[in-house]
């Protein structure tokens, strides 16, 4: 325990790690906890089949989704089974068109295309009959996902470490990490170097932040690994994105890939086509990669203006005719598709409250995307509704669904009263139950805290950036920045005389009354470097002001 921070270890602690083998392992540069991939449920029987199809000349699809998880998983394939000069194609659905997962009309699209093996990438679990539907058209197919299995599983290969049969130890892997499990065993099988493999991590290490899966165990390995491949710089389009968004590819965090690189690749999916991400990925030519990022970046752009148009509407909704429901269903039927689950989710965070939002789809159907606080399993409330739905999936913090419009009503009503038992068993459900970290004065704040706090990356759920309070606080000097001044800089004057430069980002409109209160707060946020022409300064990055 000598060898750490006597702070690092407290919120290790706090994370359940108190073993010192644990702790070690988990600050290591070089994690070693990763397992065999031969261990997952049928993935001996899903590298042989795709082994003898290469043999055989025949032609396979990879079968995508369209978010960043989706993207890399897709990518991780194609470049791998390109080892093999192997007849390889891939496929993912459109969002408005065909929707989430395996599709019959796409697999008679893919059939038509001469196709002979379909293996899908975080998709299909429980897609019995499309994959009864492959079947039938003559293709092989085998599925890898990493979904929660809550229906019938298709009857085919199945690999999933959350499958009912599976003894796989860890089993929060995204879905870019089934794909690369697979890349492993195919490797090992057919005795191809491990750099086959580990060429690969940088794509495992976007999908696996960009889809929020927890941030330990085998996934923190994935990451800490991928972290190292994408600051080598090797993939020419991943590059060409992170410098044109004006990030450091040398100096790149695992924040700057979820709030950066993540959102470009998903906004793909949300607004035109999941596909673009793929060839970034995969480009290798550089007038063609700088038309693609030039598409993501404006297309993202886009996003943005969409998502804070779609926001406000829906709050005017809330306003208007929810403000005292406790869980927010918005039916907004200009609400853009592509973008519903991000507006619940910033709905959820200004009000603490499950949120869902309802477009029509068709001429008598409504299509929902919900995300939820952590205190309510958002999965476990929508299934006792589960009969007024067509489609419906999803975990904890967040779901989807399709129903018949004539159901809303009784959809509302059934919400409530799941809601109101709730509160019976459990009056506090809604309390903001953020547990803060770290209580730290001005003087506190140090270049070498701060890089202590940053042997705890990679930061994401179930590993959340410390959590930091600054009690005692006087703000002066309030500098607004961006469109309306959403943003804000400003001077911490600290109980112990130290002074502190602060950065509020988004919200200095929701926190005005606060900010240009004459009373002393606490500040809650996270301490950080800001680094420019050479000059580093500390700054603490504002999220909270009580």
């Amino acid at each position: 325990m000598n060898k750490i921070n006597p702070i690092i270890i407290e919120l290790l602690k706090k994370r359940g790690i108190s073993e010192e083998t644990e702790m070690l392992e988990f600050l290591s540069d070089k994690p070693k906890k990763t397992y065999d991939p031969f261990l997952l449920h049928d993935l001996e029987a899903g590298v042989d089949l795709i082994l003898s199809a290469i043999n055989e000349k025949k032609k396979i699809c990879i079968y995508g989704d369209y978010d960043a998880d989706g993207i890399t998983s897709v990518s991780i394939l194609l470049q791998f089974l390109s080892n093999f000069d192997a007849d390889v194609t891939y496929y993912i659905p459109s969002r408005f068109d065909e929707g989430y997962g395996l599709n019959k009309e796409a697999l008679s699209k893919i059939k038509e295309r001469g196709i002979e093996l379909v293996v899908t990438v975080d998709c299909g679990s429980v897609s019995y009959e499309e994959v009864e539907h492959a079947k039938r058209l003559g293709i092989d197919i085998m599925i890898t996902d990493h979904h929660s299995i809550t229906d019938t599983v298709a009857d085919c290969i199945v690999i999933n470490p959350k499958h009912p049969e599976c003894k796989y130890p860890f089993k929060y892997l995204a879905g870019c990490g089934v794909a690369f499990k697979l890349a492993q065993g195919i490797q090992r099988k057919a005795g191809l170097p491990k750099r086959a493999v580990n060429e690969l991590l940088d794509l495992v290490a976007i999908g696996t932040i960009g889809d929020i899966v927890p941030l330990i165990d085998e996934n923190r390995t994935l990451v800490k690994y991928g972290m190292n491949v994408i600051k080598e710089g090797h993939r020419k389009g991943l590059v060409k994105l992170i410098e044109d968004i004006s990030l450091n590819v040398g100096k790149i965090k695992s924040d700057n890939i979820a709030f950066g690189v993540v959102p470009h690749l998903n906004a793909a999916g949300r607004m035109l086509d999941a596909k673009i991400g793929v060839e970034l990925l995969k480009c290798q030519e550089q007038e063609q990669l700088q038309s693609i990022v030039e598409e993501l970046i404006s297309n993202n752009r886009q996003r943005k203006k969409v998502q804070e148009d779609t926001f406000a509407e829906c709050e005017k909704i809330i306003l208007e005719h929810h403000l005292e429901d406790k869980f927010y269903i918005v039916n907004c039927p200009n609400a853009h598709e592509g973008i519903s689950g991000i507006v619940a989710g910033k709905l959820k965070d200004k009000y603490n409250k499950p949120t869902i939002i309802l477009t029509p789809t068709g001429e008598d159907y409504l299509k929902g995307t919900g995300r939820s606080i952590k205190s309510i399993n958002l999965y476990n409330i929508l299934k006792d509704q589960e009969k007024l739905y067509e489609r419906f999936g999803g975990h904890a913090g967040a779901c989807g669904l399709l129903m018949k419009a004539e159901n809303l009503s009784a959809f509302r009503e059934g919400i409530c009263a799941s809601i109101h038992k709730m509160l019976e068993i459990n009056p506090d459900i809604f309390e903001d139950n953020t547990e803060i970290d770290l209580f730290l004065n001005g003087k506190d704040l140090t270049f070498d805290l701060i890089h202590e706090l940053e042997r705890l990356a990679p930061f994401g759920n179930c590993n959340e950036k410390p959590y930091v309070a600054l009690p005692d606080i006087t703000m002066k000097n309030l500098q607004y920045m961006g469109n309306e001044g959403k943003h804000v800089r400003f001077s911490a004057y600290c109980n112990d005389s130290s002074v502190i430069q602060c950065v509020l980002f988004n919200k200095a409109d929701e926190l005005k009354g606060k900010l240009t209160s004459q009373k002393l707060v606490t500040l809650l946020g996270s301490p950080d470097i800001s680094e420019w022409n050479g000059t580093k300064k500390i700054q603490f990055l504002v999220n909270d002001i009580r």
